[in-house]
C-alpha cells in the first residue's frame, strides 16, 4: 500500500506538536514556570521563607498574580520569624492592594512569627498548623559594644561628629542615658504601628493585645485560642479553603510566581548563584536597624539541625 504523503505529513506534525508540548511542559516543571497550556482555574502561592531582608521579589510576585485574570485567590504561605520593618510592612501593603483583585488567605508553615506575622495579617484568614511558631508581636534594636574588648587589645578610637546623636549606637562607646531614651521611643512607635495592624485585622481590643504581645511566642494552637489565628491546618487545607471562596469545583490548579531567568542555562547559573549567596549570607543573619523579629535564641533555634521536635 502506498503511503499517502499528506497523511504522513500531519502525523509527523502531530507528533512533532506533542514532544513540543512535553518538552515545554518538562522545562516548567524544572524551572517553576506556568505555562500557557494550564487552566483557567488557578490558586497563586506566593512564598516568604526566611528572615524578611527586602521585599522586591516577594512584592513582584504579588503584582504579578494581581494582573493575572486566570488566577483566582492567592495563598501566602509564610515561613518566617520576621525581618526588617520597612520590608515588612512593604509586603503588607502589597498583599493589601492584592486584596482589592484577588481573595487572598495567609498560610502558616513552621514559623509566621514577628513581622512573619504582620504580613499575615493581611490575609482574610489566617490558618496555622497547630505547631506552628507564631506571635512574637513586638519590635527590637540590637547593638554591640565593644569598648571593653578594644581596650585589653589596645585599640583606641576618635569620632568626629556634626550632632551631639550622630554616633548613637556606636559600638566604640557606652550608650548614654539620654540617647537609650531616644531609640526606646523609636522602638516604641514601630511596636505601636505593629499593634495597630493586629487590631485592624483581627477581632481583638487594644487591651487585650497588650497583654500578649510582648515578644512572646505561641503554637498554632494557642494563637487560635487568643484570637491571632482562625483556623487550624495546612497549606493543603488553605488550597481547598480558598478554591471554595473563589468559587472553583473540582481540583484547583496551584501555581507560582514564574522565574526571572528564560532558559535552562540561566537556570543552572541562577541556582549555582543562589548556592553562593546562602553561603555567603550565613555571616550575616540581618541587617542593622529596628526589626520586626523573633529573639535571636528563637531564630538559632529555627536553624536546620536546631528543630523544636
Amino acid at each position: 500500500m502506498k503511503r499517502h504523503p499528506v497523511i504522513w505529513g500531519i502525523l509527523l506534525l502531530f507528533l512533532l506538536l506533542f514532544a513540543f508540548y512535553f518538552l515545554v511542559q518538562g522545562i516548567a516543571s524544572i524551572t517553576g514556570k506556568r505555562t500557557a497550556f494550564s487552566g483557567a482555574n488557578k490558586i497563586g502561592i506566593v512564598d516568604i521563607e526566611g528572615i524578611i531582608k527586602d521585599s522586591g521579589e516577594v512584592v513582584d510576585h504579588l503584582n504579578e498574580f494581581a494582573k493575572d485574570d486566570t488566577v483566582k485567590g492567592v495563598i501566602l504561605r509564610i515561613n518566617s520569624p520576621g525581618g526588617g520593618v520597612a520590608p515588612s510592612q512593604e509586603i503588607y501593603d502589597a498583599v493589601m492592594e492584592l486584596r482589592k483583585r484577588k481573595r487572598v488567605l495567609a498560610s502558616m508553615s513552621s514559623v509566621a512569627a514577628s513581622g512573619g506575622y504582620l504580613v499575615a495579617c493581611a490575609g482574610e484568614k489566617i490558618i496555622a498548623n497547630s505547631g506552628t511558631l507564631t506571635g512574637s508581636i513586638s519590635a527590637v534594636m540590637y547593638f554591640t559594644n565593644t569598648e571593653e574588648l578594644m581596650k585589653k587589645v589596645g585599640v583606641k578610637a576618635s569620632v568626629i561628629k556634626s550632632g551631639k546623636y550622630k554616633d548613637i549606637g556606636s559600638p566604640i562607646r557606652e550608650m548614654t542615658e539620654e540617647e537609650k531614651v531616644l531609640l526606646q521611643g523609636l522602638v516604641d512607635d514601630i511596636y505601636s504601628q505593629f499593634l495597630d495592624v493586629v487590631v485592624r485585622h483581627r477581632n481583638i481590643t487594644s487591651e487585650t493585645l497588650k497583654d500578649i504581645a510582648d515578644g512572646r511566642i505561641f503554637t498554632g494552637r494557642q494563637a487560635q485560642k487568643l484570637g491571632l489565628v482562625d483556623y487550624l491546618g495546612d497549606k493543603q487545607y488553605a488550597v481547598t479553603m480558598l478554591a471554595k471562596l473563589v468559587g472553583i469545583e473540582g481540583e484547583p490548579v496551584v501555581v507560582y510566581p514564574r522565574k526571572k531567568y528564560e532558559s535552562m542555562l540561566d537556570y543552572v547559573l541562577q541556582q549555582t548563584s543562589s548556592s553562593l549567596s546562602a553561603v555567603l549570607s550565613t555571616k550575616q543573619r540581618f541587617s542593622y536597624g529596628i526589626h520586626y523579629l523573633m529573639d535571636d535564641y528563637d531564630v538559632r533555634m529555627m536553624a536546620p539541625g536546631n528543630e523544636v521536635r
